[in-house]
């Protein structure tokens, strides 16, 4: 009588327990990250009698997790994948309307530019059209100013960004490294902890939306977590830290630094996934940007300045500079930084050659003896600073250490360095300063265009002034008080156009003939005088169209203003289409893996609903089998009396 009380006993102590884990499903259908749970039932070793083995019940042996660790690390990754581009399609949305929105890019500013010189162009002599000139100039400079301290900002707050995540990250790397040690204690006792895994799971996955980690199981049912390329922040019940600090080799922008105990490493570089890791992304393209905004202002004011340092102004003068000095003594200190433990030494950075520049940074190294060797950042490759379109000089005479290295920014803060510095509209050098003239005399039918003047530089305006040139063709070649100044071309034919160069007074002249010159025809050159002319304007206008930057490498051809900030539109907006296209497949691909793992580990609450019936009904059935075993024990009592 006793085996039938414990057999219905046991049945309902199961069957209790099978409603209270049921109970315990519906109850966390909305607890984040809760795995459903289900018992585990064995029957109880059986009884031999002389019929055989007869029955003893049953018992709840385990509480198992419905889990699937293939799928938990799929939706792991899967968040770390698309947190990343999440983040980084937030930012590069931002850049991509202010490069490219009508109010906040530079392109509509350099059209009014260019438009407004060319209607000073049509009456050099306006002072009103000059003066638009210098007011669309210093508009274009205001934009570009802003369009970089726009992009400063931006640096700034993903910096910022940077130290709060960070912050969350070591927030949920500690809370990892506790479920650890209370996970490790509790498995001790020979059973797992269902909620405490399901726990440290869920701190996984949040984890995982800041930084894309690499989970490694242990034997005691620790998880040990690491970053980078095998960093680790989570080893067994101790974490690491991340921390932001100022760059060593950048101070402008934020490092970060894994901290274990007392020792740092800089694991910027190996930092992905994440929104870590798609702010770091997006670093890259800022400084691209900045770096390719910065290089057209310099190109620009670079071109302007020495362009009207080519003609003469109403005054009379030669041209002064519309544009700020892009070597400025500031400027020129500004563009290199010292690379970790320095002690000696700086570096001042000239731009040479504005159409050689490229949009990368550089890493200089010195040999000790005022000597640099030069890598350029963007491919890694040794290259030569002229070739680059920059000078590398000793700031202050002290040479730097053998291996002192140097961070080299050429183009960095151009965008935010021009300016116009010029005031008066009768300072603009729209006039060429040298004329040439056919002489009335010649039998021949050869012209020539206005003269060029292709050196010095600078020009001397006081030779200028002095010269009246009188050049004679003899033949083959023309001739200045008997001294051959040029010679035609061998392959020249009567009426083609040849290109002749010529030097007078130490100046050096470019112009082209057509027609047939004869013997004793001449040409006349004197400084020019006159107010109406604007054939420097034509120059200048001409930089519109001219291939004037990024003349480097197998490019000799170059790029136009336009061009170049074309190029820089278009790289941002095919990263700006690529980063919706793949946070929307990211985000599908996410909806996918939750789904999968939901379909076998989430709690269902019709299934719930029916189990609950089941395990009633089983309770209802085990207590009357304790009733039926009573029964039966009063009967045999009674029947004893």
């Amino acid at each position: 009588m006793a085996d039938l009380f414990n057999i219905g006993l046991s049945g309902l102590k199961s069957s209790q327990t099978n409603l209270s884990i049921t109970g315990q499903n519906i109850s966390n259908i909305n607890t984040p990250g809760y795995t459903r749970q289900t018992a585990l039932q064995a029957a109880r070793d059986p009884s031999f009698t002389g019929a055989g083995y007869i029955g003893n019940g049953t018992n709840i042996v385990d509480v198992q997790r419905i889990h699937n660790q293939f799928l938990t690390n799929q939706v792991r990754t899967s968040t770390s994948m698309n947190a990343e581009i999440t983040a980084f399609q937030t930012q590069i949305e931002e850049l991509n309307g202010l490069l490219a929105g009508s109010a906040t890019g530079i392109n509509p500013a350099m059209q009014s530019f260019f438009d407004a010189l060319q209607t000073a162009i049509e009456d050099p002599r306006s002072l009103p059209a000059r003066q638009l000139f210098l007011t669309e100039a210093g508009g274009m400079a205001s934009k570009f100013n802003a369009v970089e301290e726009r992009l400063t900002v931006q640096n700034e707050f993903i910096g910022q960004q940077m130290g709060t995540v960070t912050e969350q990250v070591n927030r949920l790397a500690s809370n990892i490294a506790s479920y650890n040690n209370s996970i490790a204690t509790a498995s001790s006792q020979g059973a797992q902890p269902n909620d405490l895994l399901d726990a440290r799971d869920e701190a996984i996955r949040q984890l995982s939306e800041y930084v894309g980690v690499t989970v490694v199981a242990q034997d005691n049912n620790t998880v040990n977590l690491f970053v980078g390329t095998g960093q680790p922040l989570v080893v067994g019940n101790d974490a690491s830290s991340l921390i932001v600090k100022p760059g060593s080799s950048d101070p402008n922008r934020v490092e970060i630094r894994l901290k274990s105990g007392n020792s740092e490493q800089d694991i910027t570089g190996l930092v992905s996934g994440g929104e870590l890791g798609g702010l770091l992304r997006y670093r890259g393209e800022l400084d691209n940007a900045l770096n390719s905004v910065g290089r057209l202002a310099l190109s620009m004011a670079s071109e302007f300045n020495q362009q009207l340092a080519q003609g003469l102004d109403l005054n009379g003068n030669l041209g002064g500079e519309l544009f700020t000095d892009i070597n400025s003594d500031q400027l020129i200190k500004g563009r290199s930084v010292p690379i970790g433990d320095n002690v000696t030494g700086s570096l001042a950075i000239t731009i040479e050659d504005t159409s050689k520049l490229t949009t990368s940074d550089y890493e200089a190294t010195s040999d000790g003896e005022g000597n640099f060797s030069l890598r350029r950042l963007s491919d890694g490759k040794i290259v030569d600073a002229v070739a680059e379109g920059f000078s590398i000089n000793l700031e202050g005479g002290e040479t730097p250490a053998n291996g002192d290295r140097f961070l080299i920014m050429p183009t960095r803060t151009g965008a935010g360095a021009i300016g116009v510095q010029m005031k008066n509209p009768q300072e603009l050098a729209f006039a060429a300063p040298v004329s040439g003239e056919t002489s009335p005399g010649n039998r021949g039918t050869a012209a020539i265009t206005q003269p060029v003047i292709t050196a010095p530089q600078p020009l001397s305006l006081d030779v200028l002034k002095d010269l009246d040139a009188k050049i004679l063709f003899d033949g083959d070649k023309f001739t200045l008080d008997g001294d051959v100044v040029t010679t035609v071309p061998e392959d020249y034919k009567p009426g083609s156009i040849a290109t002749l160069n010529f030097t007078v007074d130490g100046h050096s002249f470019e112009i082209e003939m057509t027609g047939t010159p004869l013997n004793g025809d001449s040409f006349e050159l004197a400084f020019n005088s006159g107010t109406s002319d604007n054939r420097n304007a034509l120059e200048l206008s001409k930089l519109q169209s001219d291939r004037v930057m990024g003349q480097t490498g197998e490019n000799k051809k170059g790029a136009s203003f336009a061009d170049a900030y074309g190029t820089l539109i278009q790289h941002v907006g095919t990263q700006t289409a690529q980063a919706r296209a793949e946070s929307e497949a990211s985000g599908a691909v996410l909806k996918q893996a939750t789904n999968n793992r939901d379909s076998v580990s989430a709690v269902n609450l019709d299934e719930e609903a029916a189990n609950l019936m089941k395990f009633e009904q089983y309770y209802n059935a085990s207590a009357q089998v304790i009733q039926i075993a009573r029964s039966i024990f009063d009967t045999l009592i009674s029947s004893i009396r």
